[in-house]
């Protein structure tokens, strides 16, 4: 695990972004696992303007979100495949065909989303994931309790998740309660992951994730089990890490040594 806390969300953003770019020169067909929120607009707005300035080709990238409401229509504003759409996919040249969503409809949703494994599966697995960090702890919509060994299912969205997104719903709108999502085992199947976390809010899930026992209390500790993982967090979300001059240590030396 690399910790790397930088000097704004836009070092953030550029660190992000400059690995996923890399690695598309490297491989055309990169497999890319997305996620929604504030957090990776950053990251989005610097890969749509590598695709303005020819400096990036997504025709053969194929991509598959983290996750999705149950109950809202694909142009809802709250959608995340809306979301997706207003920040990245009408930004690059990445096919429809090529784009994946969560199963949030149909009469058999388990069915479904075992098939959304497949199709990861038949895809040669996901690349490169990104990612961020619900105040809880979770990634993805993987809530406190859920299985380290899960896999794209259907969840029921918690207290705190459901408080924390209630800003983007108005007075008379129906938050939806349940969404659909990749599994703890899914994300983990990731070759990297990019975990990029900002603000107070966050420091006490980040620390339990990067320094916690690894439970199913805070899902996030289960990528200390990954062998690839980096956490880009700004000052306000390392806030917290008991060995937070060690990582800045760490990464001088990387600096130095030219890694990464």
């Amino acid at each position: 695990m690399r910790v790397i806390e930088c000097d704004s969300q836009d070092q953030a953003a550029d660190l992000a972004a400059r690995e996923i770019l890399q690695a598309l020169e490297r491989k055309p067909d990169l497999v890319l696992g997305l996620a929604t929120g504030s957090t990776p607009i950053g990251v989005y707005e610097r890969l749509a303007r590598a695709k303005r300035e020819g400096r990036a080709d997504f025709s053969r990238v194929r991509t598959f979100n983290l996750d999705e409401y149950v109950g809202l229509p694909a142009d809802h504003p709250q959608s995340y495949r809306t979301f997706m759409r207003t920040h990245l996919f009408d930004h690059v040249d990445i096919r429809p065909s090529n784009v994946h969503f969560p199963p949030v409809d149909g009469a058999d949703l388990a069915a479904a989303c075992a098939d959304y494994e497949r199709q990861i599966a038949d895809c040669g697995g996901i690349d490169i994931q990104i990612l961020g960090i619900g105040s809880n702890g979770h990634i993805g919509f993987n809530e406190p309790t859920s299985s380290l060994a899960s896999r794209t299912r259907l969840k029921t969205l918690t207290d705190k998740t459901l408080a924390d997104n209630a800003r983007f719903y108005g007075p008379g709108d129906e938050q939806p309660q349940l969404a659909t999502t990749m599994g703890i085992a899914t994300i983990l199947a990731a070759r990297r992951i990019l975990l990029q976390s900002f603000g107070q809010k966050k420091a006490h899930a980040v620390r339990a994730a990067v320094e916690g026992p690894v439970s199913s209390f805070c899902p996030a500790s289960a990528l200390q089990l990954h062998p690839d993982v980096t956490f880009l967090l700004d000052g306000d979300s390392a806030a917290l890490l008991t060995m937070r001059s060690y990582y800045r240590r760490v990464r001088e030396n990387e600096l130095r040594l030219g890694q990464r």
